[in-house]
């Protein structure tokens, strides 16, 4: 993405959760490859005082910047740190590895505030990092993840999480609801528009993105033996992406699908019933390296695909090879 005079506009990362992994990760990282011309939003504070806690070679303010203007540029270019401070804690409120409802409610203002920045085009993409979700909700008891809070902010409803691991993406019909939910969630509008979002989000660098649909029940429904949700509601929804010209197949049976997908190449794109149907193996296949996206925004939101790890929390132990990736993913699909 570009501004009018042909510059890279560029990436917002959130800080996550300053209890967490997140802030380290974003310092470790920093350190180690930089950042280029992403622009932290957070709480300075919280990242100065975490150069001290990792034991990092960094000046932490000299290295460590507060910025304005998020599409600004000047200090882009010198190797340091940039950070639109929201000033909502200081060092003497950092908690690590506790949960504590002031860094969860400053997790979720920093999202909101990248988010606007985003729709408002001073920044190319919200890159996130973790959020605890009992931490936010101690201050919103509505909150059930960044997905969720980042298309409210948006004012979009039709709207699906991505996971990726390598060329392989994972969409889902549903997420952080029950499996009871979930299984009422399935309805032909709702597959159908999942497969659609999926279709449109992987045609910016694919030309003809091939998508199996899972099916809901064990194999598939068996032709109605264990359940006729499958042929009530996914069947349709595959003819109806199909009659538009979209390369959907299935239900397939979500026990050999992954195979199919990962070991023959014949699938660029899996649709889920439900969270753990796509959860669980796209975690064994990637968890230090998975991508999460929410497909379906006016914005380009990815994110790293762990949690905020407080049993780890700034101790140096975190691995930070999920947000290059993330990094790379925002890229991909806002240049």
């Amino acid at each position: 993405m570009t501004d009018r005079a042909g510059a890279a506009v560029p990436l917002a990362i959130t800080m996550g959760d300053a209890s967490g992994v997140g802030p380290e990760i974003v310092l470790r990282h920093h350190l180690d490859h930089g950042l280029g011309d992403a622009v932290v939003f957070g709480d300075l504070a919280i990242l100065r005082h975490g150069v001290g806690l990792l034991g990092l070679p960094l000046d932490p303010d000299r290295d460590i910047v507060a910025v304005a203007d998020p599409s600004a540029r000047g200090e882009a270019v010198d190797g340091r740190l940039r950070v639109i401070d929201l000033g909502l804690l200081d060092a003497d409120a950092h908690r690590p590895g506790e949960l504590d409802a002031a860094a969860g409610a400053a997790a979720r203002a920093y999202v909101v505030a990248a988010t606007r920045a985003a729709l408002a085009g001073q920044v190319a993409a919200v890159v996130t990092l973790p959020m605890n979700k009992e931490a936010t909700q101690l201050s919103d008891p509505t909150f059930v993840g960044h997905t969720e809070l980042i298309a409210a902010a948006c004012g979009v409803s039709r709207y699906s999480m991505m996971l990726t691991a390598g060329d392989l993406a994972v969409t889902h019909v549903s997420t952080h609801v029950s499996l009871r939910e979930a299984i009422e969630r399935v309805t032909e509008s709702r597959v159908l528009d999942v497969i659609e979002l999926t279709h449109h989000t992987l045609r910016r660098f694919l030309p003809a993105p091939r998508v199996a649909v899972c099916g809901l029940n064990p194999h598939a429904g068996e032709h109605g033996l264990f359940g006729d949700e499958d042929l009530r509601h996914i069947v349709p929804a595959i003819a109806a992406a199909r009659a538009a010209g979209i390369d959907a197949t299935g239900p397939h049976p979500a026990d050999t699908v992954f195979h199919q997908a990962v070991h023959r190449r014949r699938y660029d794109a899996i649709v889920c019933m439900y969270h753990d149907q796509g959860h669980t193996p796209m975690k064994l296949l990637a968890f230090e390296t998975g991508v999460n996206v929410t497909i379906g925004l006016p914005i380009v939101r990815t994110s790293v695909d762990h949690g905020t790890a407080f049993d780890i929390a700034w101790r140096g132990e975190a691995f930070t090879r999920s947000l290059q990736h993330a990094i790379d993913w925002a890229r991909r699909l806002s240049g």
